[in-house]
């Protein structure tokens, strides 16, 4: 009977019908994001220095009488040079593994590159040293504030020790005459452009970065909401059918159980026949608490509402939990509760939506290891519960399917407890996040409708 309900879930969630085509949307995760902005950089990368180099050599041999002077051919090296990092980059993108690192060793190069352009170009005198502007904002939108801020680091090291060697004529620049010109230079005017240099990509670094966290909030909030829901509607479409089917299993069983209970009552039966009876009765009975937890998905009762402050509540369901045989000696439990935050919310069911929350977190975890709980405000009067373990987490596929019905990789999981817990959230119009990597452990956000209690 479990297996035929599996079954039917399985052929509901497949089944073609019109209000679920478009869930088969899979979100992109960073690392495939990272990819596809890696992907673009390289053209970018190919065709801004093409555009701008190549500017660059026609405007020196409209003004100049000579096609193969030597910063022109410099040029020329630096563009083969780019093409063929380029080639390389492409050639190597679909190998790399670490591709954070890859991005920071590409962007690095960068740097480097740019420094190259603007010596040949006259070096304090180039008007190229905007560039390295551009490259600590396609830093800042793969690499985010640490990133941006490394290569912001880089560009005015790069940039100072470039003009300081010109300046003592440790090096001289192609362009003779914005060599000269540095000389005639006073050098507190000097260190004012190196200083002004510097701000300018350190500014950069920190408005591109704090504009790049803010757009990638706000990506991953919509598509937190988008696969919100998207689960909800297929829920909602599982719960019309699911409802119907587990009345008329219910019906049966009820009939199938007396039924039995009355032919035991009949003394013409042996020891045998009643021991058969006994596991008739008790898998019947494991059944039935089945189809009452797959009523409990598909329609949570109506509970008893009333003002809940949460760290009190979650403080309690901590202590029960720890003293559970699943936690006792194995589990630390860390916990960091912001007090005076209120819900209103059935208790019972949000120590059910706790409980289930903390056994799945612990099961996780193989031998001992670590749950963190942390209660916190958040925007827009919500309330936000993170519980985080550091067990053998989820791949991406297992996480989109966690919360279908009779979806479990437990051996003597029946998969209805994430479905139960997010029908019983989205009865109080709150959400359930979960965020997971391989090998490092699973974060849970619970974002609940916060209240204020008058004074």
């Amino acid at each position: 009977m479990q297996r035929s309900l599996s079954g039917h879930i399985k052929a509901l969630t497949t089944f073609p019908v019109h209000r679920l085509r478009f869930m088969n949307h899979i979100p992109l995760q960073p690392e495939d994001e990272l990819f596809r902005k890696l992907k673009w950089l390289m053209l970018f990368r190919l065709l801004f220095t093409t555009l701008l180099i190549g500017s660059t050599i026609i405007l020196h041999i409209s003004t100049s009488p000579s096609a193969i002077s030597q910063p022109l051919l410099i040029l020329y090296g630096i563009i083969a040079g780019i093409f063929m990092l380029s080639f390389i980059y492409a050639l190597i993108l679909n190998r790399v593994k670490r591709r954070v690192l890859f991005a920071y060793i590409q962007i690095g190069i960068d740097t480097f590159v740019v420094s190259l352009i603007i010596f040949v170009t006259g070096s304090f005198a180039s008007i190229f040293s905007f560039l390295y502007l551009i490259v600590i904002i396609y830093g800042s939108m793969l690499l985010f504030r640490n990133g941006s801020m490394i290569m912001a680091a880089l560009c005015s090291i790069q940039y100072g020790i470039m003009v300081n060697l010109e300046y003592y004529g440790i090096i001289t620049p192609f362009d003779t005459e914005g060599g000269l010109a540095l000389a005639s230079y006073d050098w507190s005017y000097i260190l004012y452009k190196i200083m002004f240099t510097t701000v300018a990509c350190f500014a950069v670094a920190l408005l591109s970065s704090f504009l790049s966290e803010q757009a990638r909030n706000t990506t991953k909030e919509l598509l937190a909401m988008e696969d919100h829901i998207k689960r909800v509607e297929k829920m909602a479409a599982i719960g019309e059918f699911s409802a119907g089917l587990a009345h008329e299993i219910k019906n049966p069983l009820a009939a199938l159980t007396g039924s039995i209970q009355l032919i035991r009552e009949d003394n013409h039966f042996n020891s045998d026949h009643n021991k058969l009876m006994q596991i008739v009765l008790r898998e019947a009975d494991r059944l039935s608490a089945l189809v009452n937890n797959f009523l409990l998905f598909a329609k949570p009762p109506v509970g008893k509402v009333e003002a809940i402050e949460l760290d009190k509540t979650l403080t309690e369901t901590i202590e029960l939990f720890e003293k559970d045989n699943t936690c006792r000696g194995r589990i630390s439990i860390t916990k960091k509760l912001t007090p005076g935050i209120w819900i209103k919310m059935d208790p019972v069911h949000l120590r059910q939506i706790l409980w289930n929350l903390l056994l799945n977190a612990a099961e996780a975890i193989e031998g001992s290891g670590l749950i963190d709980i942390k209660l916190y405000p958040l925007k827009g009067k919500r309330a936000g519960i993170q519980i985080t373990d550091n067990g053998c987490g989820m791949p991406g596929e297992v996480i989109r399917s966690i919360f279908n019905p009779f979806f479990t990789t437990k051996p003597n999981g029946t998969g209805l407890g994430l479905s139960i817990v997010h029908s019983i959230l989205d009865s109080y119009k709150s959400r359930l996040d979960v965020e997971s990597n391989l090998n490092r452990g699973t974060t849970v956000t619970m974002k609940l409708k916060q209240i204020e209690l008058p004074t």
